[in-house]
């Protein structure tokens, strides 16, 4: 368990999106005023997918916005299963953050290239403003698996035998999702229970590799809560 955890807990998981927005709107605002951008990692997942769908809504500064993606599964960069597509249809395609500012994972050019590619980005990224994750029911975050071992001090990891499909994938490193003024993980779900209650008994888990020296907040919906 990170040491430093505000847990918000709500009621429905519509309740869960509307709550992280509102949190990230009021985070891009402080990160514009405070240094002109606001660096946001995005995440995969039917949760966040629904915070998209209410950021488009949003009355926002886009233009100093900048994008980046925590992982990204192996697959044509059309993909509708990918989670540069994903949140495109729900968010980027609708509103007016520049081009140059959306740095996608190329992962059409496997798991090797694209994570020796986004590298150097996410170095000259960091420290991010906001970092956007979601839970597995294994307790996986981003990419990061259960049993899995990698470099430490890579800030991209390329993914071998993901339990999940497809089994090569990217993902951000603990260390560079770590390396944030603002963490939130979005719960939601009863098949998210288990594993809650394992996070909170301390078991080792992907998700409690992410330790950034601020405070994480934890939105969680009432059929997730242990």
């Amino acid at each position: 368990m990170q040491q430093t955890s505000h847990w918000h807990r709500l009621e429905t998981a519509d309740q869960v999106a509307s709550a992280a927005c509102q949190h990230i709107l009021k985070a891009a605002g402080q990160a514009i005023a405070e240094h002109g951008k606001f660096k946001l990692v995005l995440a995969g997942g039917s949760t966040p997918e629904k915070v998209y769908g209410l950021l488009a809504q949003a009355d926002a500064d886009w233009a100093n916005w900048v994008i980046y993606y925590g992982d990204e599964r192996c697959l044509p960069a059309d993909d509708a299963d990918r989670n540069s597509m994903i949140a495109c249809r729900t968010l980027l395609d609708k509103v007016a953050i520049p081009a140059n500012q959306i740095f996608t994972i190329a992962a059409e050019l496997g798991n090797e290239q694209a994570a020796t590619a986004y590298r150097p980005i996410v170095a000259s990224a960091l420290p991010f403003d906001m970092v956007m994750l979601g839970v597995g029911e294994d307790g996986h975050t981003a990419s990061l698996f259960p049993g899995h071992v990698h470099n430490e001090d890579e800030l991209v990891h390329a993914v071998y035998d993901s339990p999940k499909a497809p089994p090569m994938r990217v993902s951000i490193s603990a260390k560079a999702l770590s390396d944030t003024r603002g963490l939130m993980f979005l719960i939601t779900g009863s098949n998210k229970r288990e594993i809650v209650k394992a996070w909170h008994a301390g078991q080792a888990l992907p998700v409690t590799t992410i330790t950034p020296e601020h405070p994480v907040d934890i939105y969680i919906d009432s059929a997730a809560e242990a």
